[in-house]
């Protein structure tokens, strides 16, 4: 039987959570972490089906008989893959939320059910709903007159089916989420909690007097999110108004999941499907609740067992920059790099800040993409606009699920005098991007920073990310360039240093590996080495398979979806894939080109997916520093040896723990270990 060297890119992201649910099972992480896991799961499982799942099911409303490129299957057939893969990883993630709820028993914290709770604290409990959450409830009873309410996106509803005195049926359905009483109610006495959603469904009875309850149990749905907005976009409408209109409807669009607990008869979950015009090929029955958002209050309650915890960990001091000294007058000496969440961002807050107060500084051109809600870098932005430099920011409002705060911003920044651009038609503007431009008595000078991850302070003790910034000329003029085509409506046709999407990333990237090809034909050693998020480009997979038929070595790091299965004879057998998955989130992405002596190291904020390739406008920069790029080239070399949160994809596409664990290395604690000795040998000199 042939061997395949795809895999479908749904079913290679389920394996990436399958990633993610391992870490909430591993009896080596801290047990609040590994609660911490399963909640990620789950959300990610939300944004699966409302993206990606929505997509496919979109899909079959157009034509039945689409096809994706490398696997050469349906929507369909995709979406019959799917289903039964969510409900065994769905069963796992039951008996790993139970056990762990199991162990947390033994610290004093309950999440309990009314059969595990005395007659005192029954009372005590029936008399809280009755003050507490009775009067703030809005129960429907489906009737004629009372048509089947909206059920919002991930909102958690009870419903009862009741039976009334003549014997007839009606179905009755309460809202749980109404954020005005807690999720968690503590039980008085005793370490011991009880989910609001859970005291709702026990006083059903209570609240529907009059009627027999034949049934209940609680549902929540997930709604499709994957709107086009270029799609919907008319060149007339104010963008931003629309964009404010777009995350109206996304709100409103079509149930494409319906998960529920307890018991409910068949013929009552079809009617509930019928409702809402969903398949019951897309319900899911879950013995866990239904939103483990929760487990932050319950971490919150056992602060204080710190072995339940990671240990604590700040991001340090970087030794390239010195304190007290001006940043744009080291970035002039020296390139420099910083490393999140490891290293502090400080020192390019502080790049920003410096630049909104030299009066040397003309202008400050920047992308952004994701910024945090309280976002110090948007402050230096203002400041700068209010000190008279001429701000130009790529805002780009269509970055999912951020929206809505990236409109806040984009108001506050243009109040403040900055000149703010909303992207491209037809394009997302997803490149992290800086450019300070100087006029001194020297002539014009320019700072430029690129990054792999968001200007955003929060995630950047999250995520794994680099950034870069440099005074090197050339790159400054390619950046200048992309700022031009942006502020124009365009993109860049070509350049010089940076490799930018859509139009010089995809080709030059091939371009590079077709040169390892022509040594490794020559007989000379060649190598490729990639770290990213997503592998999903065909055209870049065919290249990197002729590049490893042709002998050359790749090493790949790929934290989610990876299309390209490694290991195959004659096909791939001389690339390796590793996926990690740890307490941070690999984020940064690395392109490495040529064996040792002469190697092309770049950093980038794309990961080689044809919508990053093709559809949006990244950057990738190359690093000149020699130092610089020893330091990436030893990064990269220490994540391939991580043997304790890194997973080896084998030639069936199965992820697997590395053989060789003779001496334990886990990569992110390395690095944090290595920030830390750094920073005290700095204070010790």
């Amino acid at each position: 039987m042939k061997q395949k060297i795809y895999m479908n890119r749904e079913l290679s992201w389920l394996k990436f959570n399958e990633r993610v649910l391992a870490e909430a099972q591993n009896p080596q992480v801290p047990l609040c972490e590994r609660l911490s896991f399963a909640s990620i799961y789950q959300s990610n499982l939300d944004e699966f089906f409302m993206v990606r799942v929505g997509t496919l099911v979109d899909q079959l409303l157009i034509d039945r008989e689409i096809r994706e490129n490398k696997t050469k299957m349906t929507s369909q057939e995709q979406l019959d893959a799917i289903i039964p893969e969510v409900k065994r990883l769905n069963r796992k993630k039951d008996t790993i939320y139970e056990d762990l709820m199991e162990k947390l028993e033994h610290y004093g914290m309950k999440l309990v059910n009314f059969q595990k709770i005395s007659k005192k604290e029954s009372e005590y409990l029936r008399k809280y709903f009755k003050a507490e959450i009775a009067p703030l409830i809005s129960p429907t009873i489906i009737a004629k007159r009372q048509p089947f309410p909206f059920l919002k996106n991930k909102e958690i509803y009870v419903v009862a089916v009741l039976e009334t005195k003549n014997g007839k049926e009606r179905l009755a359905i309460i809202p749980c989420g109404s954020g005005v009483f807690p999720r968690l109610i503590k039980i008085p006495g005793k370490d011991a909690y009880m989910l609001s959603e859970e005291i709702i469904l026990h006083y059903v009875p209570r609240v529907f007097k009059g009627y027999h309850v034949k049934s209940k149990c609680l549902i929540r749905v997930t709604r499709n999110a994957d709107i086009d907005a270029d799609a919907l976009y008319d060149e007339d409408l104010d963008y931003r108004d629309f964009m404010e209109d777009l995350i109206k409807k996304r709100r409103k669009l079509a149930p494409i999941r319906l998960e529920y607990t307890r018991e409910m008869d068949g013929e009552s979950i079809e009617t509930i499907c019928g409702y809402l015009h969903l398949s019951t090929d897309y319900v899911f029955h879950s013995r866990s609740p239904l939103d483990l958002s929760f487990v932050d209050g319950i971490r919150d309650c056992l602060r204080g067992e710190s072995e339940l915890f990671y240990e604590r960990r700040v991001p340090q001091k970087s030794p390239q920059f010195k304190d007290h000294k001006s940043i744009i007058k080291q970035i002039e000496k020296k390139d420099k790099l910083l490393s999140y969440p490891y290293e502090s961002m400080r020192p390019f807050l502080n790049l920003l800040r410096e630049a909104a107060e030299d009066e040397d500084v003309v202008s400050i051109k920047m992308t952004l993409y994701r910024v945090a809600k309280q976002s110090q870098i948007a402050a230096a932005l203002i400041e700068a606009a209010d000190n008279g430099k001429e701000v130009t920011i790529l805002m780009e409002l269509k970055a999912r699920f951020d929206e809505e705060n990236n409109i806040r911003w984009s108001r506050r920044l243009e109040d403040a005098g900055c000149r703010v651009i909303y992207g491209l038609d037809g394009y997302k503007v997803h490149s992290k991007l800086c450019l300070i431009t100087r006029k001194t008595k020297g002539g014009i000078r320019c700072i430029t920073q690129i990054g792999t991850g968001n200007y955003n302070e929060k995630t950047s003790r999250l995520y794994t990310d680099l950034s870069l910034m440099t005074a090197d000329e050339g790159i400054a003029e390619d950046a200048a360039n992309v700022f031009q085509a942006l502020s124009m409506g365009e993109t860049v046709q070509e350049s010089e240093h940076l490799l930018v999407a859509p139009n010089c990333l995809q080709n030059r990237i091939l371009d590079m590996i077709d040169e390892e090809i022509n040594y490794a034909k020559a007989g000379e050693e060649a190598y490729i080495g990639l770290k990213m998020n997503s592998l999903t480009d065909k055209k870049i997979m065919e290249k990197l398979i002729e590049a490893s038929c042709a002998g050359v070595k790749i090493d790949m790091i790929v934290r989610g979806i990876c299309c390209l299965i490694p290991g195959v004879k004659g096909k791939t057998e001389n690339i390796t894939v590793r996926s990690i998955v740890g307490r941070f989130l690999e984020h940064s992405r690395i392109y490495i080109f040529g064996a040792k002596g002469r190697e092309k190291v770049y950093i980038a904020s794309a990961d080689f997916m044809t919508r990053n390739t093709l559809r949006r406008v990244e950057v990738a920069a190359p690093v000149y520093d020699p130092d610089l790029k020893l330091q990436i080239i030893e990064m990269f070399i220490t994540m391939l040896s991580d043997n304790q949160k890194a997973k080896e994809e084998d030639s069936e596409g199965n992820y697997k723990r590395p053989e060789n664990q003779d001496t334990p290395l886990n990569s992110q604690e390395f690095f944090y270990q290595q920030a830390y000795d750094q920073a005290m040998e700095r204070k010790n000199l």
